[in-house]
This record gives structure tokens, C-alpha cells and sequence, in this order.
């Protein structure tokens, strides 16, 4: 599977994957703001968030409707809506895409949930690989907490409570988060992760991240050439200003 970089896109792609709650979310948000502070041309894009897809997946979990293949193909057809819409566009552009989970939270989440592992890669085989996917590898409890955090109780789907592992939820994460674990391990020297310990603190993994991104990709090249415009308030103030400054002249 060949990177960005190797099918001559002018763009790059930077991925983060990690269990839920391994804090994975928030070191790709600080990146992203940090890079705007650099004026660097940087688009985000989340997992599961296809406009297309997205009320669906919505009312077949709540519903509780979904089959492991059915949840598969759903997310496929999600990634590849933004992938063609999105992320392909940008990267022609030069942009630099940061993404919240790429395809290897498909690879890792699918064959856990039972789908055989040559059909789920098969249904992601149009995709290049991440020009840097960083892997943020948390302890269970960490990431338990974590999320117990931020609110009072773990999601159905999250905990893997669709796959009957356990009737108390907290031990049901406990063995589906390991699994997956497993899997993403098993796919770090194939895909080149690099690994992060998750259990630092957010401001220690924030350096850490900055000098990766630095290291792997000359952010000179992705400067915008203009600044990012005023929004419309502040445009108007800075016209009004300026309008000031013509009169006491």
C-alpha cells in the first residue's frame, strides 16, 4: 500500500488511531490548532461522520440493528464518501489532512467484531496509506477512566456489549478494547505506526507529536501564501478602522 507521498500527491496524510479514551482525539485536535497557528493549510476529518451515511448509522445503533457485517459496510461506505469528497481534493490541493481514525480502525474493530480480515482490508483497497499514522497505546484502565471522565457511562456499541462478552459493561470494554488492541499491534510493523505512549500527560505527548509531524514532513512547503481572511466582524472593524485612519490623515 503506497502513502500519499509515494502516488506523487502534493498533500500529506497524518492519522492517529488508538482504543477509545486513549486520548488520541485531543492530541490531533492540538496538532491541528497548532498548525493553524503556523499558518499551515490543514483540513480535520473524524470517523463516522459522513453526511451521507450518518443518520443511518445513528438509528441502526440505537436501534440495536446492526449485524457485524452490516456495521462493516456502513463505515466503508462512510470513509469512502469522504475519502472521495474530502480528502482526495484536499490532498490534490496541498493541504495537510489530519484524520481521527483512518482505515485501520476498520481493520482492528471489524476482525474483532468477526469479519474475516481479507474482505474487511478488500473493502478499503482503494485507499493509500497515512504519510504518519501515530498509534496511541493506552492501558485499559486508563483509557476507562478516561472516558468515565466525560460522562457517566459507557456507550453500548463502545463497551462491544453488541457481542454478548459480558453482562456488566465495564468488563465487556475491558475484553473488546483488549482484543482490539491486539489487532492494532499486530498492524504496527506492517503499516509503520508510530507508537505513543498514551499514558503521558497531554501536554508531554503534544511536544512529542509536534517534532514527529516536524521530523516527517517540511511544513514550509504547506505555508499559505496569504493569511486566512477576517471573519466578517472583524473584517468590518478593520475596515472602520482603517476608514478612521484615512479621515485623521
Amino acid at each position: 500500500m503506497k502513502t500519499f507521498a509515494e502516488s506523487n500527491f502534493p498533500g500529506r496524510l497524518i492519522a492517529v488511531e488508538g482504543l477509545d479514551g486513549s486520548g488520541k482525539s485531543t492530541q490531533i485536535y492540538l496538532l491541528k490548532r497548532w498548525l493553524e497557528a503556523e499558518g499551515i493549510k490543514v483540513y480535520f476529518s473524524e470517523w463516522n461522520s459522513s453526511e451521507l451515511v450518518k443518520s443511518a448509522t445513528s438509528k441502526g445503533k440505537k436501534r440495536e440493528l446492526l449485524t457485524p457485517t452490516t456495521f462493516s459496510l456502513i463505515h466503508a461506505t462512510d470513509f469512502a464518501d469522504r475519502y472521495e469528497r474530502h480528502l482526495m481534493p484536499l490532498l490534490r490541493a496541498g493541504y495537510i489532512v489530519l484524520c481521527d481514525r483512518y482505515i485501520f480502525t476498520a481493520f482492528a474493530r471489524d476482525v474483532t467484531r468477526g469479519c474475516p480480515p481479507d474482505w474487511v482490508r478488500g473493502n478499503y483497497s482503494f485507499a493509500c496509506a497515512p504519510d504518519l499514522t501515530m498509534f496511541f497505546k493506552a492501558d485499559l484502565e486508563v483509557s476507562l477512566n478516561r472516558i468515565l471522565e466525560g460522562r457517566p457511562k459507557l456507550k453500548f456499541f463502545e463497551a462491544g456489549m453488541d457481542l454478548r462478552l459480558s453482562t456488566d459493561p465495564y468488563e465487556s470494554f475491558k475484553i473488546f478494547q483488549g482484543r482490539i488492541l491486539e489487532q492494532y499491534m499486530a498492524m504496527s510493523k506492517e503499516f509503520h505506526f508510530v507508537t505513543m505512549d498514551a499514558n503521558e500527560n497531554v501536554e508531554t505527548q503534544q511536544v512529542i507529536v509536534r517534532k514527529l509531524v516536524s521530523e516527517k514532513i517540511d511544513l514550509k512547503k504547506f505555508k499559505r501564501r496569504s493569511p486566512l481572511p477576517l471573519p466578517p466582524s472583524l473584517r468590518d472593524d478593520h475596515a472602520d478602522h482603517e476608514k478612521e485612519e484615512d479621515k485623521a490623515a
